[in-house]
């Protein structure tokens, strides 16, 4: 199976360097496998990050149009504004947001090991922007390059007058990389989702105001603050504007994370993993809070997070993972969803019980031991889910498996119905 199983390791998928043609883009610059790039290479190369007042360097940011890459695709200058305008009293926190704990994403922890001086120069941009005394580097531990790369970039620019930073490593877990949890870790070291009000821009590290925003967003806010807005919507396809790090895997010539433009079809963006290996059945977009597409369907669609939203999917963390045409659908979602079960931060009916109940059901249809009422409760289970749990990880996780369910629909029968699976391949080995 090409999705990561339950119990497995976070693979270590090679990175390549950017697809974009700019000298200036993220993945730009020395080759990755070469590791972290040192401060004196990124100032050489990019020059001295600029001195912008805070307004002008917001006005930049909000005329960029560029959306965090955290997977809500919010408008990064948008959410900036709002916490400088309701600066109180109170000291705000920038939280750089590095735990990444979507199990078939790299590009975060591949951003981190190569370009940490990227992502310093954006949250020390977001700090002077909305008046924040302290920045935290939240990443997680699992990722042992993008810590020491992280730790070592921070200990290159001690003495050069930022505001104070810290690195935090977050601890493993799917849910930690949850905005409200990892204040929650950072305060108090529990890593489960807290509920709002108050929301985190009020109250968050320490009962301060806190901006939280994913590593990739600050790392183009640091290239977008040195050559302008214009610069960054020069790049882009189909009325996107701007690039993004995705993470291709599954049957194609050279997984890894890539830099794309923002807009591109999805059959223009495989061919820079070296194209498919065989035949695809479907696609997961999105991480696992996205959804499986069929591939007929998959190929024209443009990576943009508006173009996808209109079509009711996600860009989420930029996954875009190639179901084989001789894999079993059934049992990469079962996979998934024992994952996603397992994974629940425990506090709460929907996760504890309807979460778990999926799973459980899902094992056992993708096992061909279904029981014979599990179809039908599934799909009720998965349409009862969303919106009910204490944060967003039960809703992920029903949009995932509401996708599975139409896009393997008849092979979700096959397995429940007649104890077998269709899929040629899978089914000749288990003869």
């Amino acid at each position: 199976m090409s999705l990561r199983a339950p119990d497995a390791a976070p693979r270590r998928l090679p990175a390549v360097a950017s697809t974009a043609h700019d000298h200036h883009r993220i993945l730009a610059g020395p080759a990755l496998a070469d590791g972290a790039e040192p401060h004196h290479a990124h100032i050489g190369r990019l020059g001295p990050l600029p001195r912008e007042r805070p307004s002008d360097l917001i006005a930049q940011i909000e005329q960029s149009g560029l959306l965090g890459r955290g997977g809500a695709g919010f408008p990064v200058g948008r959410k900036w504004r709002a916490m400088a305008e309701r600066r109180g009293h109170a000291r705000p926190v920038v939280l750089a947001n590095g735990a990444e704990g979507e199990p078939a994403s790299a590009k975060d922890r591949t951003l981190m090991a190569t370009r940490p001086h990227l992502v310093i120069d954006g949250a020390v941009l977001a700090a002077a922007a909305i008046g924040a005394h302290e920045i935290v580097f939240y990443v997680g531990r699992e990722h042992d390059a993008a810590v020491r790369a992280m730790g070592q970039a921070m200990a290159e620019r001690a003495n050069a007058g930022h505001v104070p930073m810290r690195l935090v490593t977050a601890p493993i877990g799917y849910v930690a990389g949850e905005a409200t949890a990892a204040v929650h870790y950072v305060n108090d070291l529990d890593a489960r989702p807290t509920s709002t009000p108050p929301r985190m821009s009020e109250r968050g590290v320490d009962g301060r105001p806190t901006l939280v925003q994913n590593v990739e967003s600050l790392a183009h806010v640091a290239l977008i603050a040195r050559f302008g807005p214009a610069w960054y919507r020069s790049v882009g396809r189909n009325g996107a504007a701007g690039t993004a790090l995705v993470t291709i895997g599954g049957p194609v010539a050279r997984p890894g994370v890539y830099e794309i433009e923002l807009g591109t079809r999805l059959r223009d963006v495989l061919p820079a993993a070296g194209g498919t290996t065989g035949p695809v059945s479907a696609l997961a977009l999105g991480g696992y809070f996205g959804s499986w597409v069929r591939s007929a369907d998959a190929w024209d669609l443009r990576m943009d997070p508006l173009a996808l939203r209109e079509r009711s999917l996600s860009f989420g963390c930029g996954m875009v993972e190639l179901l084989a045409g001789d894999e079993c659908g059934v049992r990469a979602t079962a996979g998934i969803m024992t994952f996603m079960a397992r994974s629940s931060a425990g506090q709460c009916g929907p996760c504890v019980l309807g979460l778990g109940a999926i799973g459980d059901a899902v094992a056992r249809i993708a096992s061909d031991v279904a029981e014979p009422t599990d179809l039908e409760r599934l799909e009720a289970w998965t349409g009862r889910l969303a919106g009910r749990g204490a944060c967003r990880h039960p809703d992920g996780a029903a949009q995932l498996m509401s996708s599975a369910l139409d896009v393997f629909g008849a092979d979700f029968a096959s397995h429940a119905t007649r104890g077998r699976c269709d899929v040629p391949g899978v089914a000749e080995d288990a003869a």
